[in-house]
C-alpha cells in the first residue's frame, strides 16, 4: 500500500513538474509572439517612414524639375531615407541568415587602423548631427595587423555606436575606447562605448539580446529600427568566441564593452629615409601630438611639432633664414582655431613645391581628395594611425612624392574598356551612368552566356575590367567567371573580374572569390567604392 502511495506521489510530482515546464514554455511562446507582433507593428511604421520620404520627395523633385536647388535637396533626402531603409532590411536578412545557421565568420588579415577609420567616418557625422561630444581614443595598440572578420567587426561596433547616438539626447557625450591586451599568440581586442544617454532599466537589460526587443516603441521614442541589432551583435560576438558586457542605468547612460580574441601578424616598420629628414608637424590636438612624439622618439626621427597654422608659417620662414629645409610637413587633424588646412597647404606648396605635404585626418579621403590635391597635398594617412601605418605611410610619401590622384575623385579612364554583365535594365542604366563620368568604354551583356561570348570574341587584353552580376538568367555569374578563367586565352587568368551583386553576405563574398573573382561590390552600388576600384585601372 505504501509503495503504491509513494509511486502515486512520485507520478503527481512528475506531472506537476511537467505542467510547470509547459506553463513556462507557454509563457515564453506568448512572450515571443507578443515581441514578434510588436516587431511587425514597429516595422510597418519604420519601413513606411523612409518609403514615404522616398515617394514624397520623388514626387516633389518631379514637380520642381526645373528648380535645381529643390531637386538637389529632394535627392539628398531620398538618399538618406534609402540608406536607412536598406539598414532596416539588412537587419532582418542578417537575423534570418544567422537563425538558419548560414552565417560564417571569415578569418582574413586586415588593418585595425583602416577598420577604425571606416567606423569613424560612418559614425562621427551621425553624432555631429545631434551635437554630441564625440571622443575616439585608441591607446595601447601594439599590433595593428589582425586576423578576423573586418566586415562583421565593423557591423558590431557601428551598431553599438549608432545605438548610443540614437538613445542619447542632443548635445550629449559619447566616448569610444579601443585597446589591446596581449595573450601569447593572440591579442584581446577591447572595445568600449560609453554614453550619457537615456539608459535602460534592469528589466530591459535582461532582455536586450532577445530578438525584436528595443527600449521603447519607435512611435514613442522617435527612434526607428528593427529591434534586431543587439541580438545580431550578440550572436556574431559569440561566433567569434568573444564577450559583451552592458552596464546601464536609466537616465544616466550606458557602457558597452566588447572583448574579442584575434590572432595577429607582427607589425614591422623601418624609419628608412625619415631618419635623415627634417619633419614639421602641425597638430593642435594634444593627444595626437603626444602620439607623434612617442612614435618619432622610438624610431629616432627628428620632428618639430607646432600647434597652429601661424606657428607653422613662422617655422617655414625661420627655416629659410637659417638654411634649414623641411622636406616633409604633416598637416594634422586640427591646426588651431580659424585655420584652414587647404589654404595652409596651398601656401606651403606655392612657397616650396619640393616639400612633401601629408594630410593625417579622420575625414573621408574621397570627400576631400579633390581639394587636397589642388592645394598640393600628395599623401593621406587616416586617423587613427599607429606605429606601422604612420612610419610606412610617411616613407611611401617621401619616396613617391605623388601619394594622391591628381584627377580628383573621378578617374579619367579614356581608352579603357569594361565588360558589364547585368540582366536588370534599371541596374544596367545606373551602372552605365556612373561609369560614363570616367570616359570609359563599356560593353554590356544581359546574362553570363553573353558575357562569355563577348569576352571570347574580343582580342586579348581588350577588357581592363569585368563587372559581373551573379543572379542572371541563362547562365549565372559564377559559371560565367569559371568559363572565362578556364579559357586558353592569354588574358583569361589576368583580367580583373569583380562581382557587382545584391548577394552581400560574407559567404557570398567567399563564393565569388572561390569562383575566381578578384573582389566584390554590393548593391546598391556605393559610388565611392566603385571609383576606388576604377582608379586602380589608371
Amino acid at each position: 500500500m505504501k509503495d503504491n502511495i509513494s509511486a502515486l506521489k512520485k507520478q503527481i510530482e512528475e506531472l506537476s513538474h511537467e505542467n510547470e515546464q509547459l506553463r513556462l514554455k507557454l509563457s515564453e511562446a506568448e512572450s515571443a509572439n507578443h515581441a514578434k507582433e510588436s516587431f511587425l507593428s514597429n516595422m510597418s511604421h519604420d519601413i513606411r517612414t523612409p518609403m514615404n520620404a522616398i515617394i514624397g520627395m520623388t514626387a516633389l523633385a518631379k514637380k520642381h524639375i526645373d528648380e535645381k536647388s529643390r531637386v538637389s535637396d529632394a535627392l539628398g533626402k531620398i538618399e538618406i531615407a534609402g540608406s536607412h531603409l536598406l539598414s532596416l532590411i539588412n537587419d532582418v536578412l542578417d537575423m534570418s541568415r544567422i537563425n538558419s545557421g548560414k552565417t560564417k565568420i571569415s578569418d582574413e588579415l586586415f588593418s585595425l587602423g583602416d577598420l577604425l577609420h571606416e567606423i569613424l567616418t560612418i559614425t562621427r557625422p551621425q553624432a555631429a548631427q545631434h551635437g554630441h561630444q564625440f571622443l575616439f581614443d585608441t591607446g595601447n595598440i601594439l599590433e595593428e595587423d589582425l586576423y578576423g572578420d573586418p566586415l562583421r567587426l565593423r557591423q558590431i561596433y557601428v551598431n553599438i555606436i549608432t545605438n548610443s547616438v540614437k538613445y542619447t539626447k542632443d548635445n550629449g557625450r559619447i566616448s569610444i575606447y579601443v585597446t589591446q591586451e596581449m595573450q601569447d599568440d593572440r591579442c584581446l581586442l577591447i572595445f568600449k562605448c560609453e554614453d550619457n544617454g537615456i539608459g535602460m532599466s534592469q528589466d530591459f537589460l535582461s532582455r536586450i539580446f532577445d530578438p525584436f526587443e528595443r527600449v521603447n516603441s519607435s512611435t514613442l521614442s522617435g527612434v526607428e529600427g528593427t529591434g534586431l541589432g543587439m541580438s545580431i551583435v550578440k550572436r556574431l560576438i559569440d561566433a567569434m568566441d568573444g564577450t559583451i558586457d552592458i552596464q546601464s542605468e536609466q537616465g544616466k547612460g550606458t557602457t558597452v564593452t566588447v572583448k574579442i580574441p584575434l590572432h595577429y601578424e607582427k607589425s614591422t616598420a623601418q624609419p628608412g629615409a625619415l631618419q635623415n629628414t627634417d619633419i614639421l608637424v602641425v597638430e593642435a590636438d594634444e593627444t595626437l601630438r603626444e602620439q607623434y612624439r612617442i612614435i618619432f622618439d622610438e624610431f629616432g626621427i627628428n620632428a618639430r611639432i607646432v600647434l597652429s597654422s601661424t606657428e607653422a608659417l613662422a617655422a617655414i620662414t625661420e627655416a629659410e633664414f637659417t638654411g634649414k629645409h623641411y622636406s616633409l610637413v604633416i598637416l594634422g587633424r586640427s591646426i588651431g582655431t580659424g585655420g584652414n588646412i587647404f589654404e595652409l597647404a596651398s601656401y606651403m606648396h606655392q612657397a616650396d613645391s619640393s616639400i612633401v605635404l601629408v594630410l593625417i585626418s579622420d575625414a573621408d579621403w574621397d570627400d576631400i581628395e579633390y581639394h587636397a590635391n589642388r592645394s598640393g597635398i600628395s599623401a593621406f594617412i587616416p586617423v587613427p594611425f599607429f606605429r606601422k601605418s604612420l612610419i610606412n605611410g610617411l616613407n611611401a610619401a617621401l619616396s613617391s612624392r605623388t601619394g594622391g590622384s591628381s584627377d580628383g575623385s573621378v578617374p579619367d579612364l579614356s581608352g579603357k574598356r569594361i565588360l558589364l554583365a547585368e540582366d536588370n535594365m534599371i541596374n544596367r542604366e545606373i551602372a552605365l551612368e556612373i561609369l560614363s563620368a570616367t570616359g570609359v568604354t563599356t560593353d554590356c551583356a544581359e546574362n553570363g552566356k553573353e558575357a562569355v561570348e563577348l569576352f571570347e570574341a574580343s582580342s586579348p587584353h581588350t577588357y581592363d575590367l569585368i563587372l559581373m552580376d551573379i543572379q542572371m538568367p541563362v547562365m549565372d555569374g559564377y559559371e560565367a567567371v569559371r568559363l572565362i578563367r578556364a579559357s586558353d586565352r592569354a588574358d583569361s587568368k589576368e583580367v580583373p573580374i569583380w562581382a557587382m551583386t545584391a548577394n552581400a553576405f560574407a559567404e557570398d563574398v567567399q563564393k565569388t572569390a572561390a569562383a575566381g573573382m578578384n573582389g566584390h561590390l554590393a548593391k546598391p552600388i556605393d559610388v565611392r567604392l566603385l571609383m576606388q576600384l576604377l582608379k586602380t585601372l589608371v
